[in-house]
């Protein structure tokens, strides 16, 4: 049995396969998933999983070297925005990029896999872009 919290199979592989550079997406429930990225859909009902469980969650496993915030999620500032936020200051986020949501949207194409949560506030959505471990 894995000792980290991430217990998806799917998550896990997918964590496990990025590259330096490579980009995970993980979005509210109303984030469009672009035709050929691949989605790890772990919505069940609204509010489950949250944005912030289950960043926190890929966090436990993930290397990263930055990411994408949209301007959008600044000036809405869901729920979520003080958890990234502290992350951000702690340094777990690594180099932040903000872009519009439409540029946000956009990089979801180029994800290697996007995750879908059941978070129902708008732009309770991020792109992280993995680091290295060495």
């Amino acid at each position: 049995m894995k000792k980290t919290p991430l217990l998806n199979a799917a998550l896990s592989t997918a964590i496990a396969r990025l590259g330096h550079g490579d980009i995970i997406v993980i979005g509210d429930a109303g984030m469009p998933v672009p035709a050929g990225t691949p989605c790890i859909d772990l919505a069940l009902t609204a509010g489950v999983p949250d944005f912030v469980t289950t960043l926190k969650v890929v966090l436990s496993e993930m290397q990263v070297q930055g990411h994408l915030l949209a301007r959008e999620t600044l000036e809405a500032a869901p729920l979520a925005l003080a958890a990234i936020e502290e992350l951000n200051a702690s340094g777990a986020l690594g180099e932040r990029q903000l872009v519009s949501h439409d540029e946000l949207k956009a990089a979801c194409a180029k994800a290697r896999v996007q995750i879908r949560t059941g978070e129902c506030r708008p732009y309770s959505n991020i792109a992280l872009i993995a680091g290295v471990t060495f």
